[in-house]
């Protein structure tokens, strides 16, 4: 009994289409607290969003057939690999939404302190210290797997971790002057973005 399963990589780029959408809402339609002044600001992360995007761009532009597998492989491996990128996304937007929900004032774009900021450690944070970082790479991840030309998923990565690393250093230098000890402990306890790895 052969499987046919010819609607797989559609399936799986509806189901990443709709996780991006999720992701997105994550943002547009969160509970928007009452707007707290900036006591600091960092325009240096802005450099981290622009690599960032561009890693984003490099994905959706170097395609490969629309509906087709990443690589050429057995059934069963595309059957892993296609559950694997709808996990991906699902918990990837799972993520931010959570992340995001925690953050509440603090949240922004680019590195900033609030007046009254705080050092958020619960949801999310309790396992890493940017899980909205973890979520974009999560989407930047199952996005290439659906649709991206292999060739272009692992320079995409890399050039998106480029930009992460500039935004956590960013963040970090503001959180360090404002939090200390406290922020310190957190950091050495919890890892930047990704457990066990960084």
């Amino acid at each position: 009994m052969t499987i046919k399963l010819e609607f797989l990589p559609t399936l799986v780029f509806g189901l990443v289409i709709f996780s991006w959408f999720a992701f997105v809402a994550a943002f547009l339609l969160r509970k928007k607290p009452a707007r707290a002044p900036d006591t600091k600001r960092d325009r240096g992360s802005i450099t981290g969003v622009v690599i960032q995007g561009l890693a984003y761009a490099v994905v959706w532009m170097v395609r490969r057939p629309y509906f087709s597998p990443i690589i050429s492989t057995s059934k069963p491996v595309e059957i892993v690999i296609a559950t694997l990128t709808v996990a991906v996304a699902f918990g990837s937007a799972w993520i931010a939404m959570a992340a995001v929900t925690a953050l509440g004032k603090e949240w922004s774009v680019t590195a900033r302190l609030v007046e009254g900021h705080k050092l958020i450690t619960r949801g999310p944070y309790r396992c890493v210290r940017h899980p909205i970082y973890t979520s974009m790479f999560g989407m930047l991840l199952a996005t290439g797997l659906a649709i991206s030309h292999w060739i272009a998923l692992a320079p995409a990565i890399v050039i998106f971790l480029a930009g992460t690393v500039i935004r956590v250093r960013s963040e970090e230098r503001l959180l360090r002057e404002e939090f200390g000890p406290e922020f310190e402990a957190y950091a050495r306890r919890v890892a930047a973005m990704l457990p066990g790895v960084y």
